[in-house]
This record gives structure tokens, C-alpha cells and sequence, in this order.
């Protein structure tokens, strides 16, 4: 079953928490879900210079919380903490009118970004885009990944990788990934990599240690 799912979703509430902290019913739950989704591929455009890793949204009755995860704290802040602010406005543009829901930003950084799978194949994906040896971009990163403490580390390319006329699936693997042991923390992330060819699909998937 571990093989056919994605792993991180396989261990949401045993291993990863839940990104969207809130109770609602009926109408109300769809319009929420529909609603933190559009917020979070904004944010993901917008702060992609900061290496956005995750957004934890939590919502009260007249409140918003919104976490994030991110590897450049920096450019998120700004100077003297505008950068935050203004954040916190679009945020506001984005949900509806002000006053009638309050909002709360946190940022968190990541402490070591070569063990998020969504930061390492954002960056995989960058790197392809610009056009760079696939095999040296992902060797390198395999070896990145496991110097930063990894149990083990996938990574599959699928599509028409460096050019070439017919689509192929290329892996790199160093370690162990145990798919099927929920209290093993596998993290797992899948982006796209619009190249001069077409799309070139990035999974990476990544075991922590515990």
C-alpha cells in the first residue's frame, strides 16, 4: 500500500501534522478548503524567493493564523520587519474584507532545508530549467541530501529529460526509503520542471532519522 500513495499523506496524523487546523460542516467545510488551497498557491508564487517549504493555516471563529515554513526568513521579514507587514495585508486582500476576519503571520525557519523534499526538488527543478547536466544535478544532490543526516533519499525524473525525442524515467537512490513503516518519517514532494522540451516531472522522496 506504501507504494501506491503518496507517503506523506500515508502518515498524516501519526507522523505530520495537519496543514489546515480547523472544524467546520456542510457548505461552510467546502468553502474553507477551496479557500486555503487558493491562499497557499499564492503564497507559493509569491514567496517562492524564500524558499517556501509548508503553510499551516488555523482558523477560529474571527481569526486566521497562517504559519510558515520557509529556508530564507530574511527576505520574508524584510527590514525592520515591512517585508512581514505588508505580507499581512495581502494576506488580508486575499481572505476579504478587514474586520471581519483578523490575521496572525508566523514565520518559521527551517532548520536544514536539504532534508524538506519540496525544497529539494524546487531546486532540482530550478536547476533543469536552466538547463544544467541532470545527472550532475541530481548525484550532487543525493550526496547533499545524505551529508545532511538523511536515512536514504529517491529521486525519478520522468519525461523527455535533457532533450532527447522519446520521454524516459531516470532514478537516483542512496540509502533506504521504507514506504510501508508508518513511524518511519518519509517525506515526499512532486514538481514540475518546465524545460525547452516539455515538462520534466521531479519526485523526491526523503527518510528522515527519527
Amino acid at each position: 500500500m506504501g507504494q501506491k500513495i503518496n507517503p506523506r499523506g500515508f502518515r498524516i496524523g501519526s507522523v505530520f501534522p495537519w496543514s489546515s487546523r480547523w472544524f467546520a460542516a456542510g457548505k461552510t467545510y467546502r468553502e474553507l478548503v477551496f479557500a486555503d488551497a487558493k491562499l497557499r498557491e499564492v503564497l507559493n508564487a509569491k514567496l517562492k524567493p524564500a524558499g517556501l517549504s509548508q503553510v499551516v493555516i488555523e482558523r477560529s471563529i474571527n481569526k486566521i493564523k497562517v504559519t510558515l515554513f520557509v529556508s530564507r526568513p530574511g527576505i520574508v521579514i524584510g527590514r525592520g520587519g515591512s517585508g512581514l507587514e505588508e505580507l499581512k495585508k495581502f494576506i488580508q486582500r486575499e481572505i476579504g474584507p478587514e474586520g471581519k476576519t483578523k490575521v496572525e503571520l508566523a514565520v518559521e525557519p527551517v532548520k536544514e532545508p536539504n532534508l524538506v523534499a519540496f525544497l529539494v526538488a524546487q531546486n532540482i527543478a530550478d536547476q533543469l530549467v536552466r538547463r544544467m547536466m541532470h545527472k550532475r544535478v541530481c548525484n550532487q544532490t543525493v550526496e547533499r541530501v545524505m551529508s545532511a543526516g538523511a536515512k536514504g533519499v529517491r529521486i525519478i525524473l520522468s519525461g523527455r529529460i535533457g532533450g532527447a525525442e522519446i520521454a524516459r524515467r531516470e532514478k537516483y537512490q542512496s540509502g533506504t526509503i521504507p514506504l510501508s513503516t508508518i513511524r518511519e518519517e518519509v517525506d515526499f514532494a512532486i514538481v514540475p520542471a518546465l524545460t525547452k522540451s516539455g515538462y520534466v516531472g521531479v519526485k523526491v522522496w526523503i527518510c528522515r532519522k527519527q
